[in-house]
C-alpha cells in the first residue's frame, strides 16, 4: 500500500517513532515491547522481526556513554557523597534506558523490514517487483 520506495533512513525513523515502516501510519507495538503481528493501518506483516537483545545492547551503550562521563565529571568537580550520586544517577539511568528502549527496538524492526532480513524478504521482493513493474504503452501507429 506504500506509494513509493521507503528508504532505510525513513523506515528506521518510522520505527523509532513507533509507526509502521511501510506506511508510517499504523503502530509497530501492541504493548510496550511487544511488536504487533501486523500494521493496523496497511496490514504489513511485522511478526517476522527478530530484534532479540540488540536494542537493549544499543541502549546500554548509549546510556552508558552518557551517564558514566557525566558521573565522573560531577565526581571530579564537586565530590558529592556516594548516596547523592546514587540517588541522582540510578533514576537517570533507569529512565533514560526505559525511554530509549522502545524507539530503538522500533528502529531495528524498521531496519530489518527495509533490508528484508529474516521473514521480511518476501515483502521486500514484492516491493521491489512493484517498483520495477514494466509499463506497457500501446503504440498508436500499430494497426
Amino acid at each position: 500500500m506504500t506509494t513509493g520506495s521507503v528508504s532505510l533512513t525513513k523506515a528506521m525513523w518510522r520505527g523509532f517513532r513507533g509507526k509502521c515502516p511501510n506506511c508510517g501510519e499504523g503502530h509497530v507495538f501492541g504493548r510496550f515491547l511487544k511488536v504487533a503481528d501486523a500494521c493496523d493501518h496497511c496490514g504489513e506483516e511485522l511478526f517476522h522481526q527478530r530484534a532479540d537483545d540488540f536494542p537493549a545492547y544499543l541502549v546500554m551503550v548509549v546510556v552508558g556513554h552518557l551517564v558514566v562521563p557525566a558521573t565522573l565529571a560531577i565526581e571530579t568537580a564537586y565530590a558529592p557523597p556516594v548516596w547523592l550520586q546514587l540517588a541522582v544517577w540510578l533514576p537517570v539511568t533507569l529512565f533514560a534506558a526505559l525511554a530509549l528502549l522502545q524507539p530503538t527496538k522500533g528502529a531495528i524492526v524498521g531496519l530489518q523490514w527495509q533490508i528484508g532480513m529474516h521473514g521480511f524478504e518476501p515483502a521486500k521482493l514484492r516491493r521491489e517487483a512493484s517498483e520495477l513493474a514494466p509499463v506497457f504503452v500501446k503504440d498508436s501507429r500499430a494497426a
